[in-house]
């Protein structure tokens, strides 16, 4: 389910907790109203507010740190690509055809991350056929001194570093959040919400405030499974960069 939908999931959720304290409020008999009860319901709702608060702190600290820790992978992975491509570059001519694969590759790694063509359907911890014959064409280089023998193991391993940050983006793409959790914490937010409106007479400034708190709260939700879904989304991270790492090669 997209962040949007949860989002307006969560709004509906807490709204209907503050509808049901102003139906209490209408239903219930004034001594149930009580100086004694409203002192518990504010003391159990104060818990259970500071609960909801650190959790959702703690969930924002969380999803804003695995959003960076990613883009920050992304980066790396295509600074990596760059010094691949140059570093071949310096071996010679004959590695056009594997400067070449490389391109494609990074095409279809890119796509593959931001689910923008039909190669995202593809079992994502696999390696394309392209990646494989790179890395086929890497190892089958032939060098002739010293210079070109330095220059293949340090493709190589720079090679095997790009695979590695592909498979922790790939393992790292699924939102972290548990749904239980996501439920048990908007069924706490509902419950603040039916506490606000359940000792206060319903007027234009307490409903319309409700609303304000209650779209307030459905953000943070949406914020945070945003940030958990870096690569989809409106706060999704530039594919561009990665892509336009590699200029075409000459024919």
């Amino acid at each position: 389910m997209s962040a949007i939908a949860l989002s307006c999931i969560t709004f509906v959720c807490i709204s209907g907790g503050a509808l049901l304290g102003i139906l209490l409020r209408s239903t219930l008999a004034e001594h149930h109203l009580s100086t004694d009860a409203k002192d518990v319901v504010r003391l159990g709702t104060g818990l259970i507010g500071t609960i909801a608060a650190l959790v959702l702190g703690l969930l924002i600290a969380s999803a804003k740190n695995s959003y960076d820790t990613q883009s920050t992978q992304i980066k790396q992975m295509t600074a990596n690509i760059i010094l691949l491509d140059h570093v071949l570059a310096q071996y010679g001519a004959e590695t056009s055809v594997v400067r070449n694969l490389m391109r494609r590759g990074v095409v279809i790694l890119a796509d593959r991350m931001w689910h923008e063509s039909d190669l995202a359907k593809a079992v994502p911890f696999e390696a394309s056929a392209v990646t494989d014959a790179f890395y086929m064409k890497l190892r089958e280089l032939s060098p002739t001194n010293d210079a070109q023998r330095s220059l293949q193991a340090q493709a190589i391993q720079i090679g095997n570093d790009i695979a590695q940050t592909r498979l922790l983006l790939f393992t790292q793409a699924d939102n972290s959040i548990p749904m239980p959790f996501l439920v048990v914490l908007i069924f706490w937010l509902a419950i603040i919400f039916e506490s606000f409106s359940l000792f206060a007479k319903p007027n234009a400034i307490v409903v319309g405030s409700l609303f304000i708190f209650a779209l307030s709260a459905a953000g943070a939700i949406y914020l945070i499974l945003e940030l958990g879904q870096p690569f989809a989304g409106l706060m999704q991270i530039s594919s561009a960069p990665l892509r336009n790492a590699l200029a075409p090669l000459n024919p």
